[in-house]
Formats: C-alpha cells, structure tokens, sequence
C-alpha cells in the first residue's frame, strides 16, 4: 500500500515539476493562461473504480501541474528552485516523522479544518488590506498549516496504532491527498521566499 501510495505520488510531482519547468523556461507557453476548474475528486465514488480513479488523477494533475505554471510566471527560476529544494526537505522531515512518532495526528482533522477556516478569513483581510507583514505572516501560517496537514495524511497512510485509517484500496485517494498537500507547502513557502 505505502509503495504504491509513493509510486503514484512521485510520478505526479514529475508531471507537476515538467509542466512547471515549461512554464518557466519558454517563454512562448506564458502566454497562456489556464482555468483549473474545481474537482471534487475526494467526494466522487469513482475514486474506487480502477480505470476511472487513474484517469481523474492524471487529469487532476496536468491541471494542476498547469495551474502552478501559469502561477509560477510571476517568480524568478532560482525562488522557484529554492522553494522546491525547501518543500522537499520539509516534505521529507515531516514524512519521517509522521512515520515513527507514537503521537496521533489523525485526531487532529477537526482542529486542523477550523485553523483552515481561520486561515481563509485572514487571507481575506490580507488581500484588502495589502500589507507586507500581514501577507508575510499569512504565508508562515499556510507553511504550518500544510505541514500538519501532511503528518495527518501521512499517519491516516500508515493506519496500524492510528485512530483513523485509510483502506489500503484507496491508495490513489491517499496519494492525491499527500499530493495536495505537498504542493499547498510548495506554494505557500513560494510565497514566503519570494516576499
């Protein structure tokens, strides 16, 4: 389960980093600016049918993969490699630690919605309000925010001495959650490096 989980989240991110890279170093594909339209993969039952599960996924993440191009117009090539070396090192650190500490972070979803919540009304005020400091702090927030996020998802994985758990046939739907959450820190560390 863990394997396959890691399989199909490492070639997501290659496909998200390629898509990127494009947008970055050709100049001809910025001109194109891209919709990414909302799915509600986590709430379709096609997430347990095989081919279709497949097929969402790989649409979910060239558009996402898209969205972050057109996003990433509006940094220099060495904040986005900086931001993706920090991404990978936290991604890394917090997997390890979701993995081997005996503290149960799935109990934490309802805590972690609500700071969610918080996090959007203050994003809000941050964009009326047009402060270097308030945006500042709005992206430390979303960095910590995204990093419990990532232990919970990481713990829900594993399942074993866990309270919750996902089922091991739903290895496309934890992997699509791991996803979404590495790249909410990608982006939110993007945010802080590029201030």
């Amino acid at each position: 389960f863990m394997v396959k989980v890691f399989v199909v989240l490492s070639i997501q991110l290659f496909i998200t980093a390629a898509i990127i890279s494009i947008f970055v170093f050709c100049k001809a594909v910025r001109k194109w600016i891209l919709a990414m339209p909302w799915f509600l993969f986590a709430l379709l039952d096609l997430r347990r049918q095989v081919p279709a599960n497949y097929i969402l996924l790989a649409l979910f993440t060239i558009l996402e993969g898209l969205l972050l191009g057109t996003m990433s117009i509006v940094y220099r090539a060495d904040e986005i490699l900086w931001a993706t070396g920090a991404t990978t090192v936290v991604t890394l650190v917090l997997t390890l630690f979701a993995l081997q500490t005996k503290w149960d972070f799935t109990l934490l979803s309802g805590v972690l919605f609500a700071f969610s919540a918080v996090l959007l009304i203050y994003g809000i005020i941050a964009l009326v309000i047009r402060s270097y400091w308030l945006h500042l702090i709005y992206a430390a927030l979303g960095t910590l925010l995204f990093s419990g996020y990532l232990v919970m998802d990481v713990q829900l994985m594993v399942g074993g001495h866990y309270h919750y758990e996902i089922d091991p046939e739903e290895y496309i739907f934890a992997a699509l959650n791991i996803y979404v959450d590495i790249i909410s820190l990608f982006v939110f560390i993007l945010d802080l490096l590029g201030r």
